[in-house]
């Protein structure tokens, strides 16, 4: 059964490579894309658990497949949770398109940090990945970013 993982959020996918951090960059915690945010709302990428949660990024383990981490912005903890409102609780079990948290992705910018929301696969090969959204594509919530057959 293939795993389809959805933009969590409205905006432009980016290559990951280009992601301002090493650790997305360079793929040390999974394969992945990422997405830089035009909306405020970031939904649920697949029907799963919350094994995770902060106010900046979640993991959501799917019944089957690799879990998926969302990461809004880089350098986000340093806020703190401040700017972040966070609606389901670690635990929860959630929907695709569910909404999981609301920010202001221009903020985060005005702060001097980069909005741009890495969607990775944990512990999963590059091999199994495909993207379903090219680098420079706009995409909405909802609308396929990876998939893993």
């Amino acid at each position: 059964m293939t795993l389809l993982v959805s933009s969590p959020v409205a905006g432009t996918v980016v290559e990951v490579g280009e992601v301002p951090d090493p650790v997305f960059s360079a793929g040390m915690v999974g394969p992945g894309t990422a997405v830089e945010p035009a909306g405020s709302q970031v939904l649920a990428p697949v029907d799963g658990r919350v094994v995770k949660l902060h106010p900046h990024a979640f993991v959501v383990q799917p019944p089957s497949g690799p879990a998926v981490l969302v990461h809004l912005g880089i350098d986000t903890v340093q806020l703190g949770g401040a700017g972040f409102t966070v609606h389901v609780a670690e635990g929860d079990a959630v929907v695709t398109g569910q909404l999981m948290v609301e920010w202001d992705p221009a903020e985060v910018r005005d702060g001097g940090r980069s909005a741009v929301c890495p969607v990775v696969l944990l512990e999963a090969s590059p091999e199994q990945v495909e993207l379903r959204a090219a680098p420079g594509a706009a995409v909405e919530p909802r609308d396929p970013l990876l998939a893993v057959p």
